[in-house]
């Protein structure tokens, strides 16, 4: 019984641990945050626009186009770390198919930047 429980010793540490670390990620803000909001601070800084206006206003359209290139580039990144986790196994086939795969990427990140759709002005 006691070599039953002791297998789930490294569950409880691991549990114990995660529960610290996120109960200090919360209270944190709490302990260390500067208390002197001015409008600037409170004002809408990621969208661009007031986020209680008018619904029917218009927007620029670059915010979506580089939420747009953000999320291709970074999925098509993310293709790397299982290939990275597997390159003995896949052998020159699976290194070439992803030196294929770079290279369009790359044509496309170069295409992108050409068409000046990562400027803002």
């Amino acid at each position: 019984m006691n070599e039953l429980l002791g297998s789930y010793v490294p569950i409880a540490i691991f549990l114990g641990l995660s529960l610290f670390i996120g109960c200090a990620l919360l209270l944190a803000p709490f302990l260390v945050a500067y208390r002197a909001p001015d409008q600037e601070k409170l004002s809408a800084y990621e969208c661009g626009f007031n986020a209680f206006d008018d619904a029917r206003m218009k927007f620029d359209i670059r915010f979506y186009l580089v939420a747009i290139l953000f999320i291709i580039f970074d999925l098509e990144v993310a293709f790397l770390f299982p290939w990275a986790v597997s390159f003995n196994d896949i052998g020159w086939i699976g290194f070439w198919s992803m030196m294929s795969f770079l290279a369009v990427l790359t044509v496309g990140f170069i295409y992108e930047w050409k068409k000046g759709a990562l400027e803002w002005q």
